[in-house]
């Protein structure tokens, strides 16, 4: 069943039929007002032939303004469409590096406003030894095993998180209203079900793997410092033997999350 019957918004069909026949029904006002009223007697009277005041506008005016309306529309979509292009990566569909910033920093700053002591997270997601995917597969194959990685994050993450691929391998992902346990939560299950998406570019399976770090925090905080702090938990995580989670809460030194995996 469809979702979105009636879309009035810019790029919708039904706002440009509903405009069309609100535009036809002033017209036919408007024809009926210049019609009937006589500037000399400054009185209104019916014209000679108020029909015409009728037939004329129901002639020109609906495809005249269904013309105009819907050329305004294919406008519409083709901006919707550059700012999509303008913001997403090519390869895995994610948001940019500029957007995914963007985001987030529009976000934080949205918290800083509010005073708020909701919590949020970011995770910073590298895959592990990509350059041996690459080395034994060639960089297109490559190019498909980042593209099932995306897709796997997308998957595990609600639909209003925001993921990002920063370039390379390495992706990011916000997550608004996240505490430390939800966010190790979800991290392990983006660990996991990496490890387990299918990749076989030779008809055998290969093991991908990726290494997690992530901050939460509740309390204003810059964008940069988030990064820097969730992607010194990544290195930590890189380090300790990779296809792992590293989470630590800002400000909050003594409380953390670090499985291990063998």
């Amino acid at each position: 069943m469809a979702t979105h019957r009636f879309d009035f918004s810019p790029r919708g069909r039904a706002r440009v039929l509903l405009l069309t026949f609100l535009g036809t029904i002033c017209c036919i006002a408007v024809a009926f007002t210049v019609d009937s009223y006589s500037i000399e007697n400054n009185s209104w009277r019916w014209g000679d032939r108020p029909l015409n005041n009728l037939v004329i506008p129901l002639i020109l005016a609906p495809p005249f303004f269904y013309f105009l309306l819907n050329k305004l529309r294919e406008l519409a979509i083709a901006h919707q469409e550059l700012l999509v292009v303008s913001a997403t990566d090519s390869l895995t569909s994610c948001l940019n590096r500029r957007a995914f910033t963007a985001l987030v920093d529009s976000y934080l700053q949205r918290f800083a406003d509010r005073q708020t002591n909701a919590e949020s997270a970011l995770l910073v997601i590298d895959v592990d030894h990509f350059k041996a995917v690459n080395d034994r597969f060639g960089h297109d194959l490559g190019d498909e095993a980042l593209k099932i990685i995306a897709k796997t994050i997308r998957d595990e993450v609600r639909e209003r998180d925001f993921v990002g691929r920063l370039g390379g391998e390495e992706f990011c992902v916000f997550l608004p209203g996240f505490g430390l346990a939800s966010t190790a939560i979800v991290a392990e299950r983006i660990r996991a079900a990496v490890n387990r998406a299918e990749f076989a570019p030779t008809g055998e399976q290969y093991t991908l793997s990726v290494s997690v770090g992530g901050v939460t925090f509740k309390r204003t905080v810059l964008y940069s410092e988030l990064y820097r702090q969730a992607d010194r938990w990544l290195y930590s995580a890189k380090r300790n033997g990779r296809n792992r989670v590293e989470i630590q809460q800002i400000a909050d030194a003594d409380r953390g999350y670090s499985p291990s995996f063998h």
